[in-house]
């Protein structure tokens, strides 16, 4: 193997000792088994149909874009990471990748990523899948998320845009539809990464980075998050009421929105002194359950109306 220099740590050269469980784990597989399941659900949310055997390509490509995101992102962060106790143990940080292994993976998975998507699919979704991966790894990882408290709000686009890459991937156009599927993503990010960052608060000011509490306070913060949460609720309504789901949709989403709502209430009657932050974890830990089921609920009622369609015809 050759040998190369760590910028984490520049002053030891080292061989390259890494397995394929972490060049896995440079792919941020959480983050990217979320990626894949909302951009399903916008595949089969779509009005058309795709060839099966297409469809398992094309989510194949949007994990592997997904996963590219992820590891230019470790390969760029890997300074900042290496202070957070959250990411320490990364495969850059903890030096088990090196710099230069994570950058030469991230881009090429990115380009296979791209040009499969455009080749085998259509060239629509695979400008989206490029885009999603550039605002990602350069607009978000390189500027918003070092210089601005609103990194996560501008940020978040990237990780909205998997449902349209879904179903332009079906349809080779988008719709209103798939936006308001990118809407619901896009107001869930603020609350659930402040959430986060209320009760890591410390890590991001050790790193220097300007996450909302560090820099607004966490009263602030407190609010901005019950504020996305009011405009979360109906957003995640918004498909029943526009008449793309049934009404078995309409009240998992509602029920989902009001109990995040509650979470977001409890944060913001959090006391400055709460250095325990119960409310802020357990809204990040609802967050999550929230995305998850709103959109298998998606997914439900759009296969049980496939399939009543179908019988119908």
């Amino acid at each position: 193997m050759a040998i190369v220099k760590n910028s984490v740590d520049d002053q030891a050269f080292r061989m390259s000792e890494a397995t394929a469980g972490d060049f896995f784990a440079l792919l941020k597989p959480r983050v990217m088994s979320l990626v894949v399941f909302t951009g399903f659900v916008g595949m089969v949310a779509a009005p058309d149909t795709i060839n099966p055997f297409l469809a398992i390509i094309a989510i194949l490509a949007i994990a592997i874009g997904a996963g590219a995101s992820g590891a230019l992102n470790m390969w760029y962060d890997a300074d900042i990471d290496a202070i957070m106790s959250r990411t320490v143990n990364r495969p850059v940080p903890s030096g088990k990748v090196t710099p230069h292994e994570a950058l030469t993976f991230g881009l090429v998975l990115s380009v296979l990523s791209v040009m499969t998507l455009g080749v085998l699919i259509n060239w629509l979704s695979a400008a989206l899948l490029a885009f999603t991966i550039f605002f990602y790894a350069v607009v978000y990882t390189m500027w918003l998320k070092r210089w601005t408290p609103q990194n996560i709000v501008i940020g978040g686009a990237a990780g909205a845009l998997p449902p349209m890459i879904g179903w332009a991937a079906v349809t080779g156009s988008l719709s209103i539809e798939s936006l308001v599927l990118f809407m619901i993503t896009f107001l869930w990010t603020p609350p659930h990464f402040w959430a986060l960052a209320l009760f890591k608060s410390q890590d991001y000011e050790r790193a220097g980075i300007p996450m909302m509490p560090n820099v607004k306070g966490e009263a602030s913060t407190r609010r901005q998050i019950f504020a996305y949460s009011l405009l979360l609720a109906p957003v995640g309504v918004l498909p029943w009421i526009l008449g793309y789901t049934t009404v078995g949709y309409g009240i998992v989403s509602l029920a989902l929105g009001i109990g995040f709502v509650w979470y977001a209430w409890k944060v913001l009657q959090m006391p400055d002194s709460d250095r325990v932050m119960k409310p802020a974890k357990q809204l990040f830990a609802y967050s999550l359950l929230y995305l998850f089921v709103i959109f298998a609920a998606y997914l439900a009622d759009s296969v049980v109306e496939r399939v009543f369609a179908l019988g119908g015809a």
